[in-house]
């Protein structure tokens, strides 16, 4: 007798979590979202950074010139957040720029379920310093999206005079943007290589042929002194 009226008075306590479990979702609840398909992973340009001896070639064509209008620069005139809207290389792929830099630059990625575009995790090689650096979304601010050639930088060279459709494309360049740590992207600063180079020397080569592509690319000028901190950064690549 004791045994059947616990199953009888189990029935009941079933059938009224089983409505709770029902109700949890609220009124209306469909079937859960589909996770969104996993977009195109995005690299930048076929054949960036240029190699040492087209750098040099590029290097050797740049209008130099020393810096103008640098006292205007807003950081603002780039745009005002992340954009997925440009015809720059990576651009329309539906994840946001930083994100499309995290997915290139990190190894060992770890995605969002229903959101593939949002980096959860990972390991970073910092370009600049060599350090291995681990990534997490929750906190994301230790690891920062650089541009190689400043925005700042890229002003006084010649970008004060473009249109906001052109620095919106510049500041979401994959061929511009690299993931380093905090400390070194605040320590470069908008400096030129003149002023700062990359604390890791093995990566100096690769430094100068970003930088120089980099102006080549948007029709950037270089300073006397950048220009001979870019010729000792090429002739680093043998």
């Amino acid at each position: 007798m004791i045994r059947s009226t616990t199953r009888a008075a189990a029935v009941p306590l079933l059938l009224a979590l089983a409505g709770l479990a029902g109700c949890a979702a609220g009124p209306g609840a469909g079937p859960a979202a589909e996770p969104r398909p996993v977009p195109a992973p995005a690299v930048g340009s076929p054949g960036f950074p240029p190699s040492a001896a087209r750098a040099r070639r590029q290097l050797a064509a740049l209008r130099v010139a020393w810096g103008e209008h640098g006292e205007t620069y807003e950081r603002g005139a780039f745009g005002e957040t992340w954009s997925d809207e440009t015809d720059a290389p990576g651009g329309r792929n539906g994840c946001d720029t930083r994100d499309d830099v995290l997915r290139r630059d990190l190894s060992g990625v770890r995605v969002g379920d229903r959101n593939p575009c949002v980096v959860l995790s990972g390991v970073l090689r910092d370009p600049y310093t060599g350090e291995e650096l681990p990534y997490s979304f929750r906190r994301a601010s230790r690891i920062q999206t650089d541009h190689v050639v400043a925005l700042a930088a890229a002003w006084r060279a010649g970008a004060w005079a473009w249109s906001p459709e052109r620095r919106l494309a510049y500041a979401n360049d994959l061929d511009v943007l690299l993931a380093t740590n905090e400390e070194t992207n605040h320590e470069k600063g908008a400096k030129t290589p003149d002023k700062w180079r990359p604390p890791r020397r093995e990566y100096g080569c690769e430094y100068g042929r970003r930088w120089t592509g980099i102006k080549a690319k948007y029709g950037l000028a270089v300073t006397p002194p950048e220009k001979r901190a870019l010729e000792e950064l090429l002739a680093t690549c043998g």
